[in-house]
């Protein structure tokens, strides 16, 4: 019987596009990631992942019952060798406006973190606090982030093995202040989809120099695990992803989340929402020194 899937990579890009799009919109409605009038802040590294979003939030912006605007954002941070010209030229092709923001934190992270230590951690919050300024001075309403399904079950092991703490990333997130609402529209998209739709598109990938060039990072450690449990137990994954989704509290050890002394009638209090750290025309690219 011969096989009737097709192995022509036109084909393989279009099953790819069509189970992201089905997995960003879903996970979009799941979670009321975006309303009608929104403005949203696409966030743009250069990566696999953000050129993924930024092209389900392209053919989605078509198709939803809602009306929403894109505007998308490169933050150059200085890092040695990286390519300014590879994001506004790409850019320049695609009917969303764009704009790099100029900020050396490459310097500030090689100045306070010592060599060999891990620098993602102050690089992210110099980063975030950088884009959530911008996004509130440029009136956008949600700010997009590329990160997937195995980020977030990587975020959740991490904080176990290392904060001791039973959280993740939330595919919506409000920050502190109330500023600036964070969205993850590939929050239920596998990293491996991604990574072969992006191949296929043949993307401009940009490598990170700095967190990217560091040996024994521990999400690199936890990600070897878990890829290694995908393919010696399948099922395992798509399983404890479906346990962030299906908590119960009476079953945890949290008195903060569940009342274990029967007082008040057994039910657990509201939580808290989860709060983030703190932190042109068409085809046209304005940088802006900030």
């Amino acid at each position: 019987m011969l096989d009737k899937t097709s192995t022509d990579p036109r084909d393989e890009s279009k099953r790819l596009q069509k189970k992201l799009q089905r997995e960003t919109g879903r996970a979009i409605a799941d979670f009321d990631m975006i309303e009608e009038g929104d403005r949203i802040l696409v966030c743009l590294s250069g990566g696999k992942d953000s050129y993924t979003m930024l092209d389900m939030l392209m053919v989605l912006r078509h198709r939803a019952p809602v009306n929403f605007e894109l505007m998308a954002v490169n933050l150059d941070q200085k890092q040695p060798g990286f390519p300014e010209h590879v994001l506004p030229d790409y850019m320049a092709q695609l009917e969303v406006p764009f704009q790099v923001l100029e900020k050396d934190t490459y310097s500030i992270v090689k100045e306070k973190i010592p060599e060999g230590k891990t620098a993602c951690g102050l690089c992210s919050r110099l980063r975030r606090g950088i884009l959530y300024n911008f996004a509130e001075e440029q009136g956008c309403t949600k700010i997009a982030l590329g990160h997937h399904r195995d980020d977030i079950l990587e975020t959740m092991m991490l904080n176990m093995f290392h904060g001791g703490t039973l959280k993740a990333m939330p595919p919506k997130l409000f920050s502190d202040d109330g500023r600036n609402t964070v969205i993850r529209p590939l929050a239920y998209c596998r990293e491996k989809d991604i990574a072969r739709f992006a191949e296929l598109r043949e993307y401009p990938i940009i490598p990170c120099n700095l967190c990217g060039s560091q040996e024994n990072l521990q999400r690199e450690m936890v990600k070897d695990m878990l890829n290694d449990w995908d393919h010696r137990f399948p099922g395992r994954i798509e399983n404890m992803f479906r346990a962030l989704q299906n908590v119960a509290p009476s079953h945890l050890a949290d008195p903060q989340l569940f009342d274990f002394s029967g007082k008040g009638e057994g039910q657990a209090p509201v939580p808290e929402p989860q709060r983030a750290e703190p932190g042109t025309e068409y085809g046209q690219v304005q940088v802006l020194n900030i």
